[in-house]
């Protein structure tokens, strides 16, 4: 990288944990010009500042590019899958079983009527 970095940039560990699951580019497609783990930089940027996605910096990818990529990660899987690979590392290093055995949910997480029962 030849920018300064922000708190919300993979590190190093990070993207070596995330880059397996990122889909390759497309068959027959265009060649990817740009830096995929930048993008991810962006979006994390968005995600952690709260911030609008034009308003993503500058010096990252151009924001609508970053809107493609983080909509077709959401379409053909790739966020749930990076979500679950580092859910099972986060419990194995903890000495957890892959797959929580349980789950909790109260009662302002979940909608119900407007009316009792």
């Amino acid at each position: 990288m030849t920018r300064k970095s922000y708190p919300s940039d993979l590190t190093d560990e990070q993207w070596n944990l995330i880059a397996p699951h990122i889909p390759p580019e497309k068959w027959g497609g265009r060649t990817r010009e740009v830096d995929i783990r930048e993008v991810l930089n962006g979006v994390f940027y968005l995600v952690r500042s709260g911030c609008a996605w034009r308003a993503i910096p500058h010096d990252l990818p151009n924001w609508n590019t970053c809107r493609f990529y983080y909509d077709r990660f959401v379409r053909d899987g790739t966020w749930q899958i990076v979500h679950e690979r580092l859910r099972e590392r986060t419990r194995w290093k903890s000495d957890k079983s892959s797959e929580p055995s349980a789950a909790v949910i109260d009662s302002q997480s979940v909608k119900t009527t407007e009316k009792g029962g």
